[in-house]
């Protein structure tokens, strides 16, 4: 019976998987090796340019969750470096501890209808809140539980439709957590084995899949598609079957290859799934070494951020990545960022 009903999840789930997915396709990966390391990867997959920049945000930073009347507010305990989404929103990145969170589209969130007394956060700010507060996974988990604030919306710039996120967070520990917003309520999966993210279907669903395709063995056969659930199988077999080299520069060539594996190759259209979108960036980051590696698709060149050389308490500085992120750098690009004012998270003030 239970065989029957684990098939029968595996079947709904690979169903779901092959329908339509959302334009923000990502894949979100871990590597977990020897000495303590842990790496975290994630692809940037959309339509258009989504106008990425980087920013190194200080401690000290007041903040509203831009969501109207009565919205969160705090002050950045951490400073981070992190990638904006058209520059109104937080989409990636790592603070100061180690701490790594990044937003990836999932079409089945529904959040609250219903703030109640809850402050309100709004969603372009949901990943820098984890990044101003946090400093750990679990500390992380441990107070969103208590579910401090309501998400709220709102529209994808330049689109009418709403953005549908779900969030990943990985620390120097190698823990990890998921959070999504299933059917108006918060949903965390916790565990340290939860290393990978993509898209649909729910993160439940994906590790049923996972199973499937574990069952059959990756060095078997592996599913190719560029379809989320196919991405996930790929990414899950491969950020584990590389080897966990204790030299740095192996271990990130290891990770580097898993997600240019997952990527989607630029201009690439696929005949029956219209929002399968191209790979635009990739971030990796080192959470022992507090590098924040950045590669674009239109570049010839991975740069980085030494987050040990980043003075935390200062001002906010900006690497303007241009169009498409055409501007060419390498190294560590920290003396090419320049003095900024904040950009503006997508909101609604007071």
């Amino acid at each position: 019976m239970k065989r029957i009903r684990w098939q029968g999840r595996v079947a709904l789930a690979l169903a779901m998987a092959t329908a339509v997915t959302p334009a923000w396709a990502c894949t979100r990966a871990v590597y977990l090796g020897d000495n303590g390391d842990v790496i975290t990867a994630r692809s940037m997959d959309w339509k258009v340019d989504v106008a990425t920049n980087l920013y190194v945000l200080p401690r000290g930073i007041a903040r509203t969750g831009q969501a109207g009347p009565k919205s969160a507010a705090w002050t950045a305990r951490y400073g981070s470096v992190v990638a904006t989404g058209y520059d109104v929103s937080t989409t990636d990145g790592m603070n100061e501890k180690g701490l790594v969170a990044n937003l990836l589209w999932l079409v089945e969130s529904e959040y609250p209808q219903q703030r109640g007394n809850k402050p309100g956060l709004a969603i372009s700010l949901w990943a820098q809140y984890v990044l101003d507060n946090f400093g750990s996974v679990a500390e992380a988990v441990a107070a969103l539980e208590k579910e401090p604030f309501a998400i709220v919306t709102d529209k994808v710039p330049g689109e009418d439709r709403q953005a549908t996120l779900h969030l990943s967070m990985s620390d120097a520990s190698g823990d990890s957590a998921i959070i999504e917003y299933i059917g108006g309520r918060q949903v965390i999966h916790h565990d340290r084995r939860y290393q990978v993210m993509t898209n649909s279907p729910i993160f439940d669903q994906q590790l049923a899949l996972n199973a499937y395709w574990k069952s059959i063995g990756g060095t078997v056969m592996l599913p190719g598609t560029n379809r989320s659930a196919d991405r996930f199988a790929r990414a899950s077999f491969y950020i584990n079957a590389i080897p966990k080299a204790e030299d740095p520069v192996e271990a990130l060539a290891s990770v580097f290859s898993v997600i240019r594996n997952v990527s989607v190759p630029f201009g690439i259209t696929t005949p029956g799934e219209p929002n399968i979108s191209s790979t635009r960036w990739r971030t990796v980051a080192d959470h022992k070494r507090r590098l924040y590696f950045f590669e674009s698709a239109l570049t010839p060149n991975t740069f980085w951020v030494d987050l040990n050389k980043v003075d935390f308490g200062g001002q906010v500085l900006k690497l303007d990545l241009g169009r498409d992120q055409r501007n060419t750098f390498s190294g560590d690009a920290l003396s090419q960022f320049v003095p900024s004012r904040p950009f503006a998270f997508l909101g609604t003030d007071g």
